[in-house]
């Protein structure tokens, strides 16, 4: 039997492992909810209380410190991944200039304090500015759980730090190589070529083995962290043998590692939660078991050190900050959050220091006072960054609304178990935090055979799929829909939930008389919503580029903004760049739209001679790991073209080892509802005496020419010109049973809309069904173009609500077709 050894400080591990985790538990509580203080201060006051230099309970022995230094490791490598890439690059200027600033600032004025307030020769007044220009990016956790990490002041911070750091270290190794007289070439060689070749080594080997590994393990959680985790030391490791500190290696991790690890993704939870509730944790114990508070009590040189020192960093540090302000147009709050995320001082701070001491360029006093200022650094950063952290957060949150339209509501339909992984993680990709909307992934059982042995297979198919969403801390409403009609069902359910958003899986097979097969087909014709169509062949974590085709006059859609929206936002969370090929009379428009739509991503362009051209032009810029995007169009509306109905066909088979989504923009959005309540409105287009009922003709020509003469008289020289030229720019088919013929007059002075309700169908020679309602739009051709594509889209709307297109047929005098028009606009206003 074993003996309990309770003599201090504890070793027993298990008792010393329980009292850590306990304290990682309650003090960040107490704090957080009693003192309304970050829990990073707490833990960093609880490991001097328990530490060797206060109550030892514990000794910061190999344990602790293995712990620790894995902890500063892991903040180092979630800053590199949870950065903005796209932005990083953008701003690495700012990063560059601010580092620069939080480096030559407190370098310049350590050496100041160090030769005139405390008297040190030029060697150590040159390393005592080593230690107070470096920082540690202590608060980052505090900070990227308020939902800023990827914001643009955090990310220059972050740049910044490898920068200063780097610079710090270089700076102690010169001085120490100095002091020594071996400040000889070949150092300079050794220092300089070993880590150009680790740079250049991480930067090109982690990507290409990152993406061959995800391609290989598909859906293997455990598998993917323990990858990430290695490659972290592996590259930490490495960094300490080309000569600088780990912190580097692992922020080079956390960056070729970025595009692989999306913010939404479960691996992403995975790392964070690992770190947040173990790692980091110790790291913050043990700084704080590094303080002695007695040296405040063994003489005044150690306060005179001290508050020399602490006073040189914030001041320092507060001044590189404020410069930042007007030279990177920072608000107030922006300013005090990159101070307090610069000023904690500790495993660069300390490292340097002790390397100063063992080298006789520092006393114990220097010593002392470092641990001294590091534990008031240590503090004060968590807590001003956490302070303006949350006012920008909360300004963030009552910030109006970009482009506003309903919130999103994504619904996932699954079938086939292997695919429905790759659908919920597009489901994720392009999901917009800031709703707070949960996934409905629905799958749908026929109402035939076994019934509950099918509905038992669907709930099991919708358990694995909640549980890859629930993984990434999203919310989920799984749906289990029974119907012989697949798409009635479906229909159904996004009604009941009011979904924005449709994903729905594609094998790339096509059907002899359909775009894609059956029921996707349907669910096209019967919708509203924005649909994505995915043929998913790849992880999109291995996603570089996302190629997006954008046909002739699709930025006329109502719903292309939205649409863009949606694949902009995939784009950003795989810091992917976005590369666009449309036809060039078409650019200019597309490039202003791509602009205004959030959130900003890295945009090439390639124009086309000739939309036709598409697939020859992509193939001569095809690249491995493209994502393709289609914006296609639903039949009838603005854009649709018979092409684009064989384009799905040919890229899948052309590129049939790329991912391709096709894209249906919806086909209203809440401004085009807003319009159609307004002044202009179909009851103001619209009167009684211009619904012709019967429509009278068996050809276009006669049917036209029978409706039109509700508005224009027999004699009217306009009727002349304007048949011909409706008939010659031909029918626009809304639907199956919906015709439109629209033109702009010159002499008209205000728009007019004719309606005419056909008994036996008006046959086109283009369409295959009678068509038996027609409508005529004509617009004053001095009106902007934009005011007739408005009042078009008010006729889409009208044409795809398929109850109030079955009571106009069905009525029998002008006014009562005035009156059902009249309920449906009385319907969309309540």
């Amino acid at each position: 039997m074993h003996t309990l050894e309770l003599s201090l400080p504890l070793t027993n591990p298990v008792l010393v492992f329980a009292i850590a985790l306990l304290l990682i538990l309650v003090v960040p509580l107490i704090f957080q909810r009693l003192l309304r203080l970050p829990g990073l201060i707490g833990l960093i006051i609880a490991g001097v209380l328990i530490g060797p230099h206060g109550l030892n309970i514990l000794a910061r022995d190999a344990s602790i410190e293995l712990l620790g230094t894995v902890g500063l490791l892991y903040i180092m490598f979630i800053s590199g991944l949870e950065i903005d890439l796209n932005e990083f690059k953008r701003q690495r200027h700012r990063s560059l200039l601010f580092g620069i600033l939080t480096f030559v600032i407190p370098q310049g004025l350590g050496i100041l304090v160090g030769t005139t307030v405390l008297h040190f020769s030029w060697p150590s007044a040159v390393l005592l500015g080593a230690v107070i220009s470096s920082h540690t990016l202590l608060a980052y956790p505090l900070v990227s759980r308020l939902g800023l990490g990827r914001v643009e002041s955090v990310t220059v911070a972050v740049g910044a730090t490898i920068l200063t750091d780097t610079a710090a270290l270089l700076v102690l190794a010169l001085v120490v190589q100095a002091a020594n007289g071996q400040l000889t070439p070949l150092f300079w060689l050794q220092i300089g070529g070993a880590l150009t070749l680790y740079v250049l080594g991480v930067l090109w080997a982690v990507p290409r083995l990152g993406q061959w590994f995800f391609q290989k393990i598909r859906s293997e959680g455990t598998y993917e962290f323990i990858f990430v985790l290695t490659i972290l030391f592996v590259c930490a490791f490495f960094a300490a043998v080309a000569g600088v500190e780990p912190i580097v290696g692992a922020f080079l991790a956390g960056l070729t590692l970025n595009r692989l690890v999306p913010e939404p993704s479960p691996l992403m939870h995975q790392i964070r939660f690992v770190g947040e509730s173990l790692f980091i944790p110790f790291f913050l114990l043990s700084v704080g078991m590094l303080v002695d508070v007695r040296v405040f009590f063994q003489g005044a040189q150690a306060w005179t050190v001290t508050l020399a020192m602490l006073g040189a960093v914030l001041v320092a540090k507060w001044s590189a900050a404020q410069l930042t302000r007007p030279l990177f147009g920072y608000s107030a709050d922006h300013g005090w959050l990159v101070f307090g995320l610069t000023i904690p001082q500790a495993a660069a701070t300390l490292a340097t220091v002790l390397v100063g001491y063992q080298a006789n360029l520092f006393d114990i006093n220097v010593l002392n006072g470092t641990i001294l200022m590091m534990l008031i650094t240590c503090v004060l950063g968590p807590w001003v960054a956490g302070h303006y952290g949350r006012r920008i957060a909360r300004a963030m949150e009552h910030a109006p609304p970009e482009a506003s339209h309903a919130p999103q509501r994504i619904m996932v339909s699954l079938a086939n178990p292997e695919t429905a992984p790759l659908l919920m993680e597009l489901a994720l990709l392009i999901r917009q935090p800031t709703f707070k909307q949960p996934l409905y992934p629905i799958t749908v059982v026929r109402n035939r055979g076994d019934v509950n042995r099918a509905v038992v297979e669907a709930e099991k198919l919708l358990g694995h799929a909640t549980a890859h969403a629930v993984a990434a801390n999203v919310p989920v409403t799984p749906l289990v829909r029974i119907g012989h009609n697949v798409v009635t069902a479906l229909q159904q359910a996004i009604q009941e939930q009011r979904i924005s958003t449709v994903v729905i899986g594609w094998n790339g097979k096509i059907g002899r008389r359909h775009i894609f097969e059956s029921v996707l087909d349907q669910l096209l014709e019967r919708s509203q919503e924005l649909v994505l169509v995915s043929k998913i062949e790849q992880p999109l974590a291995t996603i570089n580029r996302v190629v997006l085709l954008i046909p002739p006059y699709a930025e006329a859609e109502p719903g292309f903004t939205e649409a863009i929206r949606t694949l902009k936002t995939l784009t950003y969370q795989e810091s992917a760049q976005l590369v666009v090929f449309t036809p060039k009379e078409r650019l200019p428009q597309i490039q202003t739209l791509l602009k205004t739509q959030k959130p900003t991503v890295p945009t090439t362009y390639h124009p086309l001679s000739s939309w036709s051209q598409v697939i020859v032009a992509y193939q001569a810029e095809s690249q491995p790991h493209d994502l393709l995007c289609l914006i296609s169009a639903r039949s009838g509306t603005l854009s649709w073209h018979p092409s684009l109905e064989r384009l799905p066909r040919l890229l899948a088979r052309r590129f049939p080892q790329k991912s391709l989504l096709v894209v249906f923009p919806p086909l209203f959005t809440e401004e085009q509802k807003d319009l159609l309540l307004s002044t202009d409105s179909l009851s103001t287009l619209l009167t009684p005496q211009r619904i012709r009922l019967p429509l009278q003709g068996e050809q276009p020509a006669e049917a036209l020419a029978d409706l039109l003469q509700t508005g224009f008289s027999e004699t009217d020289f306009r009727m002349e010109t304007l048949i011909p030229s409706l008939l010659e720019k031909g029918v626009v088919a809304l639907t199956e049973d919906v015709a439109l013929y629209h033109a702009h007059v010159d002499t008209l002075t205000a728009p007019m809309l004719f309606l005419g309700i056909h008994a036996q169908g008006l046959q086109f020679s283009q369409h295959a069904h009678p068509v038996h309602l027609v409508m005529v739009l004509l617009s004053p051709n001095a009106e902007p173009s934009e005011n007739h594509v408005h009042r078009i889209e008010q006729l889409v709307r009208l044409a795809y609500t398929p109850s109030t297109i079955a009571q106009l047929r069905k009525a029998r005098t002008p006014e009562e077709a005035y009156a059902v028009l009249h309920t449906y606009l009385h319907t969309l206003r309540s």
